[in-house]
């Protein structure tokens, strides 16, 4: 059977749930402690809400000096929740993806119950074990990609990501591509409330220097215009070669934990390819 066509019953991963009067605080140590990034919100066994470490991250800016243990799940704003079924194919759920710019789709059971979840990671994952297609890097990555300089200053940076939508940004240097931001790697204004009152100083530390700066706050971030791409950026980015197949780029995005790639010719960037470039193969 084409792999595009295929019900999603096999994909189907068991998500981590939570109740809607769960504490921010037990959300958070739900996603570290799983390691995963997101969780599904169930009230009496059907979801109504998906909550990912970002959201929490908003959720803070947004509380100013409110108690963080006065935040329960089902106050989070619910996004809509896209569903399907398992009878539903690989190319459904990959349209759906592809058409609402969304990485999780939620499967529900004939009773309307979670019956669980269908990620771009498990759809990138079938392609590589299952998928029949031989497709170059070159034939999917997108060729028009959003770059900077390593002396560029980063909320410059910022700015791009939110100008276009992007969840990166290629530095570059000669054409050649010599590093990777996202928002994640921002210095943040200050150590929300929720690290100071659940971390230990280490983790502290460790937050100041890993975590991301959210999006809408650069306004408050003066302290950070002395800082430049150099400063933050993720060196020595992985790449793959543009005449590599399509299962190349997915086996080093798996290996290395990424979402995304810059392409290379002889060094030189010449594009990049996603996760969601992928999804939307199997979307055609």
């Amino acid at each position: 059977m084409n792999l595009k066509n295929s019900k999603l019953t096999k994909l189907l991963t068991k998500p981590i749930t939570v109740g809607p009067n769960s504490t921010l605080v037990k959300v958070r140590e739900s996603l570290l402690k799983n390691k995963v990034k997101r969780v599904v919100v169930i009230d009496k066994k059907n979801p109504i809400a998906i909550i990912t470490e970002k959201d929490i991250a908003k959720k803070i800016y947004e509380l100013g000096n409110k108690p963080i243990k006065s935040v329960i799940a089902k106050s989070f704003k619910p996004k809509k929740l896209f569903t399907l079924t398992r009878e539903n194919t690989v190319k459904e759920c990959a349209r759906m993806m592809k058409k609402h710019r969304i990485s999780v789709v939620i499967i529900l059971n004939d009773d309307k119950t979670l019956g669980g979840i269908v990620t771009k990671t498990d759809l990138v994952k079938i392609f590589l074990t299952k998928g029949s297609e031989s497709l170059k890097v070159s034939q999917v990555m997108k060729k028009n990609l959003v770059t900077a300089s390593p002396s560029d200053p980063i909320l410059h940076i910022e700015s791009l990501l939110l100008k276009y939508g992007i969840s990166r940004v290629v530095i570059k240097r000669n054409q050649k591509p010599v590093g990777i931001i996202t928002f994640r790697d921002f210095v943040p204004a200050k150590i929300p409330q929720w690290i100071a009152e659940s971390a230990d100083p280490k983790e502290v530390q460790e937050y100041k220097f890993k975590k991301g700066l959210e999006e809408g706050h650069a306004n408050q971030m003066s302290y950070l215009f002395p800082f430049h791409a150099t400063d933050i950026m993720a060196s020595k980015p992985i790449t793959v070669e543009a005449d590599k197949e399509i299962r190349a780029a997915i086996t080093l995005m798996i290996k290395h934990d990424v979402s995304g790639l810059p392409v290379v010719k002889n060094s030189k960037l010449v594009g990049i390819i996603t996760k969601s470039d992928i999804v939307g193969v199997l979307a055609s």
